[in-house]
């Protein structure tokens, strides 16, 4: 577990300039992440990306992950948010179809460039 950090590929490129560019722009943030809790407390410190985010939602300590309903109404709780006021991305179709069947703006990620056209054509950007 020691050196699970150095196991996790570095950020797809882009997409810190994505987070940092909605964070200057006052969106909120929220992360969601099927990490778990043992890992997610070696990796979260080497990684201060996440300072952008009001909140990030670990499976590991919720006990509940992806594409499980329970994780996105846990999602929506702690954001205060629903349905369509929440966009939402990740690489997994799943995830994708779980958070499109509670309403939510939901893209599945490919690349930096598409997501930067997803989020201008959604407003937020």
């Amino acid at each position: 577990a020691e050196r699970f950090n150095e196991t996790v590929p570095g950020p797809v490129e882009g997409s810190h300039a994505l987070v940092e560019r909605l964070a200057a722009a006052g969106v909120p943030l929220y992360c969601l992440t099927n990490f778990g809790d043992e890992f997610w407390q070696m990796f979260r410190p080497t990684q201060p990306i996440f300072d952008h985010f009001a909140d990030i939602i670990v499976s590991g300590v919720e006990k509940v992950a992806k594409p499980e309903a329970r994780i996105y109404e846990i999602v929506e709780q702690r954001s205060g948010r629903e349905g369509a006021q929440l966009f939402f991305t990740d690489d997994n179709p799943a995830n994708i179809a779980a958070a499109r069947a509670r309403g939510w703006d939901a893209h599945l990620f490919t690349d930096a460039a598409s997501l930067e056209a997803q989020l201008a054509a959604a407003g937020l950007l």
